[in-house]
């Protein structure tokens, strides 16, 4: 269980907040350390067996990061009743951009049919093992565009997921929270960078129906 900072008394919040004005950061981290507590309260509320705890508070952070450097002493009377709401506006953004994403990837979405006649998902694509991908470049003009899309349409970082998610170029098959936690970014951010890349690679393929 995390342990956080006691909230600054209200006397010491206004010297901190008086320091940071004056550009002193150490007096602006130490209204952001003294206010993770709140951003744990806040978040909890928006807890999900979809949603990873830690990521939750990482929003919340940039939320209330945002509160303190935007704070105005002279329009808000306390700066935890103005961060509270700059979390919760972080999160809510970020539930919605996730529920947006969702509705507009499907990897099972029929992409064309093969060189047989049968029907094509971007699922069976980008799942087949390397050495059956690579086999069937020369009879499978879907599955050329696809590899050729991947390098075309795709930035690096982008690459790097959608390489490592699905196993391609000979690499194990790996799941979100792995890749984050090689490149160091949140598993949810992950999630984001391989739903715009499967999305970019749906757009990009131009089959008929």
């Amino acid at each position: 269980m995390k342990t956080f900072k006691k909230p600054l008394s209200p006397e010491e919040e206004k010297e901190c907040l008086a320091r940071y004005q004056k550009g002193d950061m150490a007096a602006r981290n130490l209204l952001i350390e003294h206010n993770l507590r709140l951003v744990a309260h806040v978040a909890k509320k928006y807890q999900s067996p979809e949603l990873d705890p830690d990521d939750l508070v990482s929003i919340g952070i940039i939320g209330l990061i945002k509160a303190v450097t935007t704070f105005d002493c002279e329009k808000n009377s306390r700066l935890g009743t103005y961060a509270a709401r700059c979390i919760e506006n972080e999160l809510l953004m970020m539930l919605r951009a996730r529920k947006k994403l969702s509705h507009e990837v499907s990897m099972y979405e029929k992409i064309g049919t093969d060189q047989d006649g049968r029907e094509l998902r971007l699922m069976d694509i980008l799942e087949s093992e390397p050495v059956d991908v690579v086999g069937n470049l020369e009879t499978q003009k879907n599955i050329r565009q696809v590899r050729a899309n991947i390098e075309r349409v795709l930035n690096e970082r982008e690459r790097q997921v959608i390489t490592e998610r699905y196993g391609l170029d000979g690499k194990k098959e790996r799941t979100q929270r792995e890749i984050a936690a090689d490149l160091g970014i949140s598993r949810s951010y992950v999630s984001r960078l391989e739903k715009r890349a499967l999305e970019k690679l749906r757009d990009g393929l131009n089959i008929p129906e």
